[in-house]
């Protein structure tokens, strides 16, 4: 299920992908809460901006990722046949592209005999980074990846296991535990809800937690953080946030710890466009704000056909 989260983050893309890339992942109009024929999107709060452009089908081509006047970083996604082919990252610095720091990924798919993408990383002065390989099962499942640098080789496994209505995917550094991701469903007010519980671990022993729920129409009801407790050999929660919605749209979050609660409200402003999409966030009791300059592409006209 494809879950929608109403509040737009504002962050650079180093963000998602990381210094180094994760799972190869190809990003579209709906993983930033755009919809309709959206040409580009730049996103500006009191702290930075950050342009996105996206092709005719929706997928993006590029982010520009603004810090100041002079200092920006520029990513250029390059596709074939619906596969990612090319990522450029360009950092510029007092206007000047810094050749160690920016870095090119290539990506070469072979699906026999079964899929399978090596990533190579190399930066604009002709250093190499980093080399991935991503190995895939017979369903299309991510089994293993094989990181190797000036380091060494690091090997990562994905464990798949199926109990009941809960699947958990469980993943391994060099056979050690980093990761447990749970997805199970439970009865909730209007639905069966999702809930995914994600545990963190250091050394393979627990260290964090996260539980989100969303509802049955695939939105954020309550996301909730735990901390390890090694005494007491369980995980304590620190913080549990509620989410409200208005028209399908993000009203409130009422954030609640053990001494503490408090209540962010949200008020959005739509364009004109149909469908419309938000071009206004403002956070309040904070005040803070997000705005969106959103550009479409011309609606293609079909070709009238002619009789003779």
């Amino acid at each position: 299920m494809k879950k929608h989260y109403t509040l737009f983050l504002f962050f650079s893309f180093f963000q998602i992908f990381g210094m180094w890339s994760q799972e190869v992942q190809i990003f579209t109009l709906e993983d930033f809460d755009l919809r309709g024929k959206v040409k580009s999107c730049l996103v500006s709060t009191d702290y930075g901006k950050e342009l996105f452009e996206f092709d005719r089908d929706g997928v993006l081509t590029k982010t520009v990722t603004q810090y100041n006047d002079t200092d920006q970083d520029i990513t250029y996604y390059k596709y074939n046949d619906g596969e990612l082919v090319e990522k450029r990252m360009e950092s510029y610095k007092n206007n000047v592209l810094d050749e160690s720091t920016s870095m090119a990924n290539f990506y070469q798919v072979d699906t026999v005999p079964n899929r399978k993408v090596v990533e190579k990383i190399i930066s604009y002065d002709k250093q190499f980074l980093e080399q991935q390989q991503y190995h895939y099962d017979e369903e299309g499942k991510l089994v293993k990846m094989i990181s190797s640098n000036g380091e060494g080789v690091d090997e990562t496994t994905f464990e798949y296991t199926q109990v009941k209505n809960e699947h958990t995917v469980s993943t391994f550094t060099n056979g050690i535990l980093q990761k447990a991701v749970r997805t199970s469903a439970k009865a909730g007010p209007n639905g069966t809800q999702e809930v995914i519980l994600t545990k963190e671990y250091i050394d393979g022993e627990p260290n964090t937690a996260n539980e989100e729920v969303f509802n049955s129409n695939g939105k954020l009801v309550t996301s909730e953080d735990f901390l390890y407790d090694v005494a007491e050999k369980e995980f304590v929660s620190q913080k549990k946030r509620f989410y409200y919605y208005t028209d399908g749209k993000l009203s409130r979050m009422v954030k609640k710890t053990v001494n503490t609660e408090s209540t962010d409200k949200f008020i959005f402003q739509f364009d004109s466009h149909t469908p419309s999409n938000w071009v206004k966030q403002i956070v309040t009791p904070g005040n803070t704000y997000i705005t969106r300059t959103i550009e479409y592409y011309e609606e293609e006209v079909p070709e009238e056909k002619t009789t003779n």
